[in-house]
């Protein structure tokens, strides 16, 4: 399993996770889209846009392999925000490579792509 030196472990002053330390003993937790519904707490809401700010940072537009990310953080972007880079996709795979699509997470969160607030560039 990659491990992505440098990417935020978490969302600063919380417990939602962003990486996890080392490869499931069970079995890989699989990727799936899960529904965002409007009502969702605001500190959900700011920790998906903090880790898509964080994946943008780190990796930009280029494809990326799914490593050490966490699986339910990535769940809340995936099939929408975050989605596979290659054909077939192995949703139970640590070496799975995925992408940001960068117009479904500009609509979604266009602050993430303005000025230099999380650390990317516009």
């Amino acid at each position: 399993m990659l491990k992505h030196r440098g990417f935020p472990g978490r969302l600063p002053g919380t417990d939602f996770q962003f990486t996890i330390r080392r490869a499931n003993p069970r079995g890989i937790t699989p990727l799936k889209a899960r529904e965002r519904f409007r009502d969702r707490r605001p500190a959900d809401r700011r920790a998906d846009e903090a880790f898509l700010a964080a994946l943008w940072a780190y990796f930009g537009e280029s494809p990326f392999e799914r490593g050490n990310l966490d699986a339910g953080r990535l769940n809340w972007l995936f099939g929408r925000e975050v989605i596979p880079a290659e054909d077939p996709f192995d949703p139970e795979s640590y070496e799975a490579l995925l992408r940001i699509d960068v117009d479904a997470a500009r609509a979604a969160f266009p602050q993430v792509f303005e000025a230099d607030e999380w650390g990317g560039s516009a």
